[in-house]
């Protein structure tokens, strides 16, 4: 039987349970966290407030703040409940990576702007399961520092990537 404590732990750790997917967990955190910022882009246009580039910007860097410090702090705990090293339940990383893959790119008016979000989601997916140097490296650091940074690695890679590339695709 789970604890409160538990509980509350693995729906953090999972983001609302996107990690518990049996086939491609990483992936499904991904998804959730894009998905997230799509509804953030949608409240944004649906109020007809702008959505300006610091704006944007704050939103991704708390999300990249909120995300990652709730894996440090959780890393340890979803490790041994999990009794893996990098649990893929543990989808708090694909968030921070997701929000960071996206931080500083342009903005878009309308419905580009979640072409854009798909750039972001399907780079960072690349470059979370290629795990260029560092980002491997950086997996063998411990719990929560290991689960997370292995992540931003990649999405460093991504960001340059969705920079060149939507600059190039929307001038």
């Amino acid at each position: 039987m789970t604890s409160a404590s538990g509980t509350w732990r693995r729906w953090f750790v999972t983001l609302g349970g996107s990690g518990m997917s049996p086939v491609a967990p990483g992936t499904m955190g991904s998804l959730a966290a894009t998905a997230m910022l799509a509804v953030i882009v949608l409240i944004f246009h649906r109020t007809q407030t702008p959505l300006t580039p610091l704006t944007w910007n704050a939103i991704l860097v708390a999300g990249i703040l909120i995300y990652g410090a709730l894996c440090v702090a959780l890393g340890q705990w979803a490790t041994e409940y999990y009794g893996r090293k990098d649990p893929g339940a543990c989808v708090l990383d694909e968030g921070a990576g997701i929000c960071l893959t996206a931080l500083f790119l342009p903005l878009y008016p309308g419905r580009r702007e979640y072409w854009a979000l798909l750039a972001v989601f399907v780079a960072f997916r690349i470059f979370d399961i290629l795990k260029p140097p560092p980002a491997k490296q950086l997996e063998r650091l411990p719990y929560g520092w290991g689960i997370l940074l292995d992540d931003l690695a990649a999405a460093v890679y991504a960001n340059i990537s969705c920079q060149l590339l939507l600059r190039w695709a929307f001038p």
